[in-house]
Formats: C-alpha cells, sequence, structure tokens
C-alpha cells in the first residue's frame, strides 16, 4: 500500500472541509454535463501557480471514491507533477507512449485508491509542445478513453503556453484554475481566451480564495450570488 500523498486532502484527510470542496466540485461538474456526458476532462490552470495538479489530483481520487472507474493522466509535459504526488515512478509513461505510436499499452499504474489509475508523463522530452498535438497524443487519448469511465488529464498552464489549448480541443470538458491573490486577471482572461479559440468546452472556473479580489470573480463570469465555499469555489461558465 502506497503513502497517503499530503497533498492530497481527499485520502489523507477525507473529512476535511478541502476534502468536501473536492468532493463538491465533482458534482458541480457532474450536473454540469447531464445533457452532454463528460468521459474525457481537462484541469488546467491560468497562471504558473494556480494549484492545476493537486486540484485534478484530489479530483480524480474524488470520482474513484465515489465509484467511477478513473484515469489521471499526466500530459503536463513540461513540469510533471503527478508522480510526485502520488508517489510513483515516472520512467515510463505519455511520452513513452506516444514513441511507440499506439504499438504498446500505456503504462498505467495502479494508485491507493481503488478505481484510479495513473499515467503519468514520462520523461520529460525536448520539444513538449510538439508532442500534445501529434497523431499519437490523439490516438492515445482515444485508447485511454476506452479504458475507464472517465479520464482526467493535466496540462501545463493555458494562459502561457498552447498545450492545453490543443489537448482541449480534443476532450469532452475543461475546468480552468485560478487563484485570487495569486492569478493576475490578465493572464486569467488570456488562458480563457485561448480555451475559446480552440472550442474548447469550459465547464467552469474553480477559485481559490475568490472572497479576496471579487473583480477577478467578475471578469470571469461567475453569477453574482456565488460566494466561496471553503477553499474552492466551483462555477458554470456563463454563455
Amino acid at each position: 500500500m502506497k503513502a497517503t500523498p499530503h497533498r492530497l486532502a481527499t485520502l489523507a484527510d477525507p473529512r476535511s472541509p478541502e476534502a468536501e470542496a473536492y468532493r463538491t466540485l465533482r458534482t458541480s461538474i457532474l450536473f454540469s454535463s447531464l445533457d452532454q456526458p463528460i468521459r474525457t476532462l481537462l484541469v488546467t490552470g491560468a497562471g504558473a501557480e494556480d494549484g492545476k495538479s493537486t486540484v485534478v489530483a484530489n479530483l480524480a481520487v474524488a470520482f474513484a471514491q465515489a465509484g467511477t472507474q478513473t484515469i489521471l493522466a499526466d500530459f503536463d509535459l513540461r513540469r510533471p507533477a503527478l508522480h510526485d504526488l502520488f508517489d510513483l515512478p515516472n520512467d515510463k509513461g505519455v511520452t513513452t507512449a506516444l514513441l511507440e505510436q499506439g504499438k504498446g499499452t500505456p503504462h498505467l499504474q495502479p494508485t491507493a485508491v481503488p478505481g484510479l489509475h495513473l499515467l503519468t508523463s514520462g520523461p520529460v522530452p525536448p520539444s513538449p509542445g510538439d508532442l500534445v498535438g501529434t497523431q499519437a497524443a490523439k490516438q492515445l487519448v482515444q485508447t485511454l478513453s476506452s479504458m475507464a469511465e472517465l479520464v482526467l488529464f493535466d496540462a501545463p498552464s493555458a494562459g502561457y503556453v498552447a498545450d492545453a489549448a490543443i489537448l482541449a480541443s480534443q476532450l469532452d470538458g475543461v475546468v480552468l484554475v485560478v487563484s485570487a491573490g495569486t492569478t493576475q486577471r490578465d493572464v486569467a482572461l488570456r488562458a480563457k481566451t485561448l480555451l475559446e479559440k480552440a472550442n474548447a468546452r469550459i465547464l467552469g472556473v474553480a477559485l481559490d480564495n475568490v472572497h479576496t479580489d471579487p473583480a477577478l470573480l467578475r471578469a470571469l463570469g461567475a453569477p453574482s450570488q456565488a460566494q466561496p465555499s471553503r477553499s474552492w469555489f466551483p462555477f458554470r461558465k456563463k454563455s
């Protein structure tokens, strides 16, 4: 049995307000996709320090704990973090699967959570941006989708590089993570714009410490009655 990673509140302290916030986020995603069920979901940040890897890891745990067969895939080929969060090796993963071009089975690793498997990034490539848009990457997404009820993807922050937007165009939905007091407003809006230009289906924005920056909340299109719930407040993007 793997040690419980301390940054995974859904494992380390499942009764905590933070763990409950991730379960609330899970429920919000399910309700936002009643008409168009989600099988593949990208969680990305707007800026560099928005905590998107911690969010997607806890969200994956929350889905698996609810009985959903889940795969978590680390497509952040620039600064991968999921292998550290789950204390698993990273010698094989997304990059090795892409190099094999569908000739082998993706190297999924079991986690401490029943029903949750992790595909780590694999060795960091010299040109990560060139891999995400390849036919091999599209095929890998399709393969993973056939292997679980839900596949969650981590990717580089959408406000700085194109990787997230390229990946998002292939998936069923996106959750954008921003942190009030850390995320600059122009960066958050640029990330949102780039995802929309890629025809990504933005389900909503997960906000940390939203009460500290109501202007950021308004700029991103949150409903006027939105109030923070502990650490995170997810809400649907306005059309």
